[in-house]
């Protein structure tokens, strides 16, 4: 059994003294692990790094094996280490990957935005933490549980959308909200791609979308905790400045 892909690598650990187990979200082939022989080596240090897009040869006896990896860099976006608050939205959106997708089922889609999102860390492209927010809500849509947020589930209208219930996931409007609009969550205008998307906004979006993936998502997956990576992301992002967020 083999195949032929390309891919950033989300994680890696130790097997052995001298091989390393990477995980890779490759296009054709999804979230696959394999070893990497000589991983633990410094030649292969840089490469074998999360967000570097790597291509992949896999090869095993079974389908069903693990298997080996040859992988050769293509892109080692190294760029990231050079801004502490775009290395940890590096490591939220590569742990999330690694927490949410079943191992080897193919998401074409998703796979393009994350290169995407991960593309716009390495560059440190302003704004970037929109952009985030906007791939954690690709990421529940890829899913299944993605968000209606269209018209208001209340009253229909388009306009003045500030809220989305907890329960549906669909938009409600301010005037659709009414005395319950202190039990449903924020709509930021960011997430309609209106409005400003300061850390406030972003926030906003980041805790919408968190409770989906925590109440939804990972309830659907044996109520395991969301990846440290996120929490310790939105936290900073908490903390940010308009001059951080926006660089």
């Amino acid at each position: 059994m083999d195949w032929h892909d390309e891919g950033t690598i989300l994680s890696l650990r130790p097997h052995g003294e001298t091989s390393a187990i990477i995980e890779a979200f490759t296009a054709a082939h999804g979230r696959h692990a394999g070893v990497v022989r000589g991983g633990a080596s410094r030649k292969l240090a840089a490469t074998l790094q999360p967000g570097s897009r790597v291509a992949l040869v896999w090869r095993a006896r079974l389908e069903d094996h693990i298997g080996v990896f040859t992988v050769e860099p293509l892109q080692s976006r190294a760029g990231v280490l050079a801004d502490r608050l775009a290395l940890m939205g590096l490591n939220a959106a590569a742990a999330l990957l690694g927490f949410a997708l079943p191992e080897r089922e193919p998401h074409v889609l998703l796979h393009h935005m994350s290169e995407a999102l991960f593309d716009a860390l390495a560059a440190r492209v302003q704004g970037w933490p929109l952009a985030y927010l906007r791939w954690e809500l690709g990421l529940l849509e890829e899913l299944g549980y993605g968000l209606d947020l269209g018209r208001c589930a209340v009253t229909g209208a388009r306009d003045d959308l500030a809220f989305v219930s907890p329960k549906t996931g669909r938009a409600v409007s301010r005037a659709g909200a009414g005395d319950w609009a202190a039990r449903l969550l924020p709509l930021p205008a960011c997430l309609l791609g209106q409005g400003p998307a300061g850390p406030g906004e972003v926030a906003q979006g980041l805790a919408t979308t968190g409770y989906f993936l925590k109440h939804r998502l990972a309830r659907d997956l044996g109520g395991r905790a969301l990846p440290e990576a996120r929490a310790r992301l939105v936290a900073a992002l908490g903390r940010a400045t308009p001059a951080d967020a926006a660089r």
